[in-house]
Order: C-alpha cells, then structure tokens, then sequence
C-alpha cells in the first residue's frame, strides 16, 4: 500500500458534524501537524441538532489549539456546486466521506433524503476526486450490506447482493461507484464497512440513545427478536483510530498483465468482532446509566422492557470478520463494552444534566 502522510496537508470530512465525523476531525486536530481540516455538514434535523451543535462547538473550541486549521462548511455533499467549490478552493489530498442518511429504519418513512444523501451525495464527491485528483478517498460503508447473510462472521469476500433495506442497497451502490471510478480513473478508494458505532453524544435514533432516553422517562423500552439479536457494538474511539491508520495507508496504483490500471480499491470491515446479545447490552447500560446517577439505584428495570418480534429490515446478528484490517494495519477494536458504555453514561448526565 502507499505511505501517506497527513501532515500539512488539506483533509476533507463530509458529515464533520456527525457522531463519527466530529470525533474523527477532534482527533486529526490533536494528531495532525500543520494541516488544514475542512468539514462540511448541511446539519439537517434528522435527530436533534443540539446534539450536531454540541459537536461542532467542541470543534471550534480545539480550533487554533496548534498548527492546524480548521474550516467548517454547512452545505450539502447533493449539491454539486457547494462540493466543486470546497475542491477547487481547498484542494484536499485525502477525503473522508461520511456524510450520509443514516438508518434502517427511516428509509423505510424517507426514501428520498436516501438518494440524495448516499447516491446523488456521493457521486459528487466521486466526481470531484476525478477532477481534482486525491491522495485518497475513504468512505462510509456499512455493515447492513450483508443483509439477511446465514454464515457469521462477515468477510469481506462474502457476496453481498441481497440487500434488505434502501439503506444498505444506497452503501453496497457506494462501494460499486467507487470501484467503477477508481477502475476508470485511478482514485485510490477504500470502503469501511462499520459495525454497529455507539459512544458519547452518539446518534439518537441508535438503541443505546433511545433505550436510555425511554428509561429516564420512565418508558418502556422494546426488545426486539425477543432479546436474541447479536450486534458487533464499536466504540466510536476504535471506529476513529482505525479511520485514520487507512486516510495513511491507501491502496496501491499498479497495472495487470495487460497493462492497463488495476483499481485501486479497498473494502474493510471495522467492528468488534466480539458479538454482543441485546439483552446483555442492555443489561450493562442500565447498570452504568444507575452509576453514572442518570437511574435512581432502586429502578425497576424489569418494569420497563418488553421482548417484541423482529422489524422489517432489521437483522438477528451482525458479526465482523477484521483480520484483513489486522494484517493490513495491524489494528484491532479493544475498547470493551462496559467502558464504552460508562462513557456514554457519564457524558449523558452531564449533557442532559
């Protein structure tokens, strides 16, 4: 693979303001020397903006903490004009796309901001990597590639051609763009498949955020395959410190025994590879929620969940195979689930008060 180095140099991440992007551009301002980090976010309300605000806020505060810069952009990655711009302008060397609708289930409501986000959005920024070459394109993939897959754990080089919601076929259609583009043009291209994220000010329509949100209200909360769904939970730090060993280390451009370019092209899983039980997830995210002071010690959780049947879309277990991630950069996801879950906890009483 070749060698990248992300010091002074221009780093683009679309979706700055979300859970993954925020945290990834706090730490390129802390590691990165002499660089300058453009964002962009159209800040769309899918889930409260406060929490997108919040984020951002941090963001500003770590600005001119060093020798990096910091540029924020609210726009949208649909519209073609905005993206041109950031290109022309900034010239970045390595893009981070990950702005997208997020969801399984919304697709479902709200096909539309699907399109427009993950196909139309990310064509464009297709497009204006070919007309602006870059060191390095990373994207978003996600796990709900793999659908309804019987054989556990997920590799890489399992077909993935039955998606089972909008969302997922909008991510598969992403890692098929990028591999036509990188073939046509020789961007180098590498697709993160990521495994169920959670963290501090993490996304609210994801389990752990609603779940909690219901128990402080005293809700109850729905369990779904009657507790017998396995999700590979990563902890939003892990997600991070594997995004930016790949932004440094992007496929390598050669040609076949025609002569002709090889894509540079890459696709990754990032999870844990250590499935969880809901039930047991749960579990420890009331106990955390009761220690962090966001529970009172007497609450009766019992009370409050129910074990329900599957939802459309949704699968029983999602299950990383990462050891292509291991050989290639040597990095394995360890923060355990307790940890990461009392982090969550304690950033949720403090924001929350």
């Amino acid at each position: 693979m070749e060698k990248i180095s992300l010091d002074n140099k221009c780093l683009f991440v679309t979706g700055a303001a979300g859970f993954i992007g925020s945290n990834l551009v706090k730490r390129l301002l802390d590691d990165v020397k002499g660089a300058t980090i453009v964002g962009i976010d159209n800040m769309n309300d899918y889930y409260d903006v406060r929490l997108k605000q919040f984020r951002l806020d941090e963001l500003n505060r770590l600005d001119g903490q060093n020798d990096n810069r910091w540029i924020f952009v609210k726009g949208d990655i649909a519209d073609r004009a905005a993206v041109d711009d950031i290109f022309g302008l900034y010239k970045p060397a390595v893009v981070v796309n990950l702005a997208a609708q997020a969801g399984v289930r919304y697709s479902i409501t709200n096909p539309d901001a699907y399109i427009q986000s993950n196909l139309i959005g990310f064509y464009n920024i297709l497009e204006a990597c070919r007309h602006n070459p870059v060191e390095h394109l990373v994207y978003a993939s996600s796990s709900s590639v793999y659908g309804s897959n019987k054989k556990v754990p997920y590799s890489t080089d399992d077909k993935v051609d039955n998606p089972v919601s909008l969302y997922a076929a909008t991510k598969k259609s992403n890692e098929l763009l990028a591999h036509a583009y990188s073939k046509l043009y020789n961007i180098p291209s590498t697709g993160l498949r990521f495994f169920t994220v959670y963290g501090p000010a993490g996304r609210p329509d994801m389990a752990y955020f609603g779940f909690t949100n219901k128990l402080v209200k005293g809700e109850t909360i729905k369990i779904f395959n009657f507790g017998h769904c396995k999700r590979d939970f990563t902890y939003v730090d892990d997600i991070v410190e594997g995004v930016i060993r790949i932004m440094q280390g992007a496929p390598e451009k050669k040609n076949g025994e025609d002569g002709l370019p090889l894509p540079p092209y890459a696709v990754y899983n990032i999870g844990n590879s250590n499935p969880e039980n809901l039930l047991d997830f749960v579990d420890i995210l009331q106990q955390e929620l009761v220690r962090a002071g966001v529970l009172p010690e007497d609450y009766d959780f019992e009370a409050h969940k129910e074990l329900v049947p599957m939802q459309p879309g949704d699968v029983p277990v999602t299950y990383a195979d990462t050891s292509a991630l291991e050989r290639d950069y040597g990095f394995k996801p360890h923060t355990s689930l307790r940890d990461g879950l009392r982090r969550f906890a304690e950033w949720y009483k403090a924001f929350y008060k």
